[in-house]
């Protein structure tokens, strides 16, 4: 049966947005920081060679070269100063939640609430400058040894490293900003309009080779079903739940006996979302911007290999990825998204409890049985969603990055974002029927009130 909220959702209109003010004003802030971070693309990192960076990166752009200027909104094609983009974040964000699974201290950190939280995301912030650091310095070398500098030396790198660490820092505040005073992820919404960005020009250049014959018209008709499909499968899979039955017992307050009710509690087919595949992502984008930077000559046989093994498309590459998507999709479900041992003791507290199974620990084991199965399908899902494209992109020699990834990212913060809107235009709804309710038991006590004083 349909819940009340579920029917009221529903039936929810987007023309009711014209009255949220509060939720207007959280769009047009997001916006606003939005178009700061792609203005940010376009200013360039002093020193670099602009001509010669932007034919190195024509020719780079069907390769790794175009992954990296994906996640980073194109701004690592033009060495703008959010180059590095939010990775080192998404990275160091990485490392302390491993660490606060394997590290004591941090998991006891972790169960002290909002102020634990805040000690945890000050780690993390100082993990990203480490990181950031660490990548520009690389970056910076890298861009040395390619010749892609007009005065290379001591000065450019320290410059270099400068403007990339802040420009990350600055990213990574303005994520803060549009999640705590703005709508959605923000984190997820800098990624999506990076993507977003680069679809143009890249669906331009599709089409051109298409008219020049470089592709067959098969070929870009398989293309655009194979996204459509996609995007279908995506939401489809995104939407899918597993529903546990959960049966709550007849109670007594005072002199009122209540009757039990049922529900469910809703498992998503994917808990973890978009993050396995950017965490994935990230781990390959460190070592494939320093190989595909630091030029064909000065190249050192380690990063050669790095280039030819782990490149878009080469087995080891699909190998790894795939690895790492299922990994960090058991990962932070179990550590973040779905704390079955959690669920267990907030189902306990509120005296529900799943038909045949002992609250409690048993409660536990049978979500971490539930859980798990559902995952094997969940990861399988995301891995093929995230690998299939990268094949077919390099069976079919499409000349411009296309991967799952960037579909995934796209389709499910759309998602997420529109869902946060419809709960903001819930919320308001509810407001105006409490306001009504409010005005209307003024109304009939006013009028009590001279009926007894006309009497």
């Amino acid at each position: 049966m349909v819940s009340a909220a579920e029917q009221m959702a529903a039936n929810t209109s987007w023309a009711a947005l014209g009255k949220a003010t509060d939720l207007r004003k959280r769009i047009f802030f997001t916006l606003g920081l939005l178009i700061v971070y792609r203005l940010g693309t376009f200013i360039p990192v002093p020193g670099i060679d602009g001509a010669e960076l932007r034919e190195f990166m024509s020719g780079a752009a069907a390769s790794i070269g175009g992954m990296l200027s994906m996640f980073t909104g194109g701004a690592l094609g033009r060495m703008g100063i959010f180059a590095l983009g939010i990775m080192p974040y998404i990275s160091a964000s990485i490392v302390i939640q491993l660490m606060t699974a394997m590290v004591p201290a941090l998991e006891q950190l972790k169960k002290e609430g909002e102020q634990g939280r805040k000690k945890i995301n000050q780690y993390t912030r100082y993990g990203t400058v480490f990181l950031a650091t660490l990548q520009s310095y690389g970056l910076a070398v890298s861009l040395q040894s390619g010749d892609l500098v007009t005065n290379p030396g001591l000065y450019f790198i320290v410059s270099c490293m400068i403007t990339l660490v802040g420009g990350t820092m600055f990213l990574m505040w303005l994520g803060e900003q549009i999640t705590q005073r703005g709508i959605g992820n923000g984190i997820s919404l800098i990624i999506f309009v990076g993507i977003i960005a680069e679809v143009p020009a890249a669906l331009a250049q599709f089409l051109a080779s298409g008219r020049s014959g470089a592709i067959s018209p098969a070929v870009i008709i398989g293309v655009i079903v194979m996204v459509v499909a996609a995007i279908a499968f995506i939401v489809f899979m995104e939407r899918s739940l597993r529903k546990v039955h959960i049966q709550y017992p007849r109670r007594q307050v005072g002199m009122k006996v209540y009757d039990g009710g049922s529900s469910h509690l809703p498992i998503k087919i994917n808990p973890s979302g978009v993050i396995p595949p950017i965490f994935a992502s990230s781990l390959l984008l460190l070592p494939a911007t320093i190989s595909t930077f630091s030029g064909s000559q000065s190249t050192s046989p380690i990063m050669s290999t790095i280039l030819a093994y782990f490149g878009p498309g080469q087995p080891l590459y699909l190998l790894f990825f795939a690895i790492m998507v299922v990994f960090f999709t058991y990962f932070y479900t179990y550590n973040v998204a779905f704390k079955t041992d959690e669920v267990a003791d907030n189902l306990k507290n509120q005296n529900g409890f799943v038909p045949g199974i002992r609250p409690g620990k048993k409660t536990a084991e049978y979500l971490d049985y539930v859980v798990t199965r559902i995952l094997v399908l969940g990861s399988a899902y995301l891995t093929a969603v995230c690998l299939l494209p990268e094949i077919l992109r390099a069976q079919f020699a499409i000349p411009f990055y296309f991967g799952g990834t960037s579909v995934l990212i796209v389709v499910s913060v759309t998602m997420d974002t529109i869902q946060q809107v419809q709960s903001h235009l819930l919320a308001h709804q509810y407001e105006g029927l409490i306001e009504k309710s409010q005005l209307s038991g003024k109304g009939k006590r006013r009028a009590r009130r001279k009926g007894t004083a006309r009497r």
